[in-house]
């Protein structure tokens, strides 16, 4: 799939970093998010919409030895020593030419020289990560460019980690960290005033917030639509299916990850119409021959309802010949899809219609 760059690099503005998350894995997008605020960055490195690496420029080796010297607990090949050497190696090459991926580099020289593992390396993939992007959440404000090439493209990968969940436990772990800042708060506040005390504890009866409640990122309570849909399981897009064949139908629903899809999975082309009026699909995919009433046929009676002029229907069907993909065009399929397909030939297909 080609990535077009959801943003090129702009001034200072409002910033929505779910949003931004959220179109970059809807999207399954390979490349490098960078946001700027002052002399500060963050870099988010992904592969088909999966994280590979995340990274801040600020106090870059700190949080990477914090988080090696924690690890070198459970990793024997790990000693104090070593964790000094990548330090000084990488820290000294930062400062000489600098690079946005000199931590990076730093854990492929210690799988390289075995004193991680891949399996190891990606422990401490994800756990910087969480910490790189509960501090990218809060963010209100900066600039950002989006490049589909990656400082990563020439290194080793160790993982693709899902996007979703990491923010779902960033999300967690900054909710709890409100609340019990909350807490203190509402205590320093009793000890300081009775009154204020009755008071908040009259607004937790009444289930409203307290004042220090609404400090937490106002942008990724209210313009997250997207990512919340991800996390609480809805799905981003509807895909109708018609084909006679339940096999067929079965496939492609485990074919389409329902955290992303609600497949609606229709065997009776006759009560096709209806169904799909009813589901208002995103896509749309018509196997050709079915009983009554074959593919072509559904396909020009769609086109002729205003609800569907613009939809993406897709032909599938194990039928190649030239004739036959000329009356797809005629009845203005969007595509046409040959079976047997992977699920590889899917994605591309749906995503190559609807991102």
């Amino acid at each position: 799939m080609s990535t077009t760059p959801i943003g090129s690099y702009k001034f200072s503005q409002k910033l929505h970093p779910l949003s931004l998350l959220a179109q970059l894995t809807s999207r399954r997008a390979t490349g490098c998010l960078r946001v700027f605020i002052g002399s500060v960055s963050w870099s988010i490195y992904l592969e088909d919409g999966k994280l590979t690496y995340a990274s801040c420029s600020d106090k870059l080796f700190d949080r990477l030895d914090k988080h090696l010297e924690r690890l070198s607990q459970q990793f024997s090949t790990l000693n104090r020593a070593t964790l000094m050497q990548v330090r000084a190696i990488f820290e000294a090459n930062r400062e000489t030419q600098p690079t946005q991926q000199a931590d990076y580099q730093a854990i492929c020289w210690l799988v390289e020289r075995d004193y991680m593992t891949p399996p190891q390396a990606v422990v401490l993939i994800d756990e910087l990560a969480k910490e790189v992007l509960e501090s990218f959440l809060t963010l209100k404000e900066g600039s950002y460019e989006f490049s589909s090439i990656s400082p990563l493209d020439e290194l080793p990968k160790f993982c693709r980690l899902d996007l979703r969940l990491l923010v779902e436990h960033c999300q967690k772990q900054l909710r709890h960290r409100q609340h019990s800042q909350s807490l203190v708060s509402d205590k320093e506040n009793s000890q300081a005033s009775p009154t204020a005390s009755r008071l908040a504890q009259t607004q937790i009866k009444l289930g409203t917030q307290s004042p220090s409640s609404t400090n937490l990122d106002s942008s990724y309570q209210s313009n997250n639509k997207i990512f919340q849909q991800q996390s609480i399981g809805k799905s981003l897009y509807t895909v109708a299916c018609i084909d006679d064949s339940p096999t067929v139908l079965n496939s492609i629903k485990q074919f389409l990850d329902e955290n992303t899809f609600s497949v609606v999975m229709i065997n009776d082309p006759v009560k096709a119409l209806m169904q799909i009026l009813r589901s208002k699909p995103d896509i749309i995919l018509l196997d050709v021959e079915m009983p009554n009433l074959d593919g072509y046929e559904l396909c020009s009676l769609l086109r002729r309802h205003s609800a569907f002029k613009n939809t993406p229907i897709i032909m599938v069907t194990g039928r190649t010949g030239f004739i036959d993909r000329a009356k797809a065009k005629i009845v203005r399929a969007s595509g046409y899809l040959t079976k047997p397909f992977t699920q590889s030939d899917l994605l591309k297909m749906v995503f190559k219609h609807i991102a």
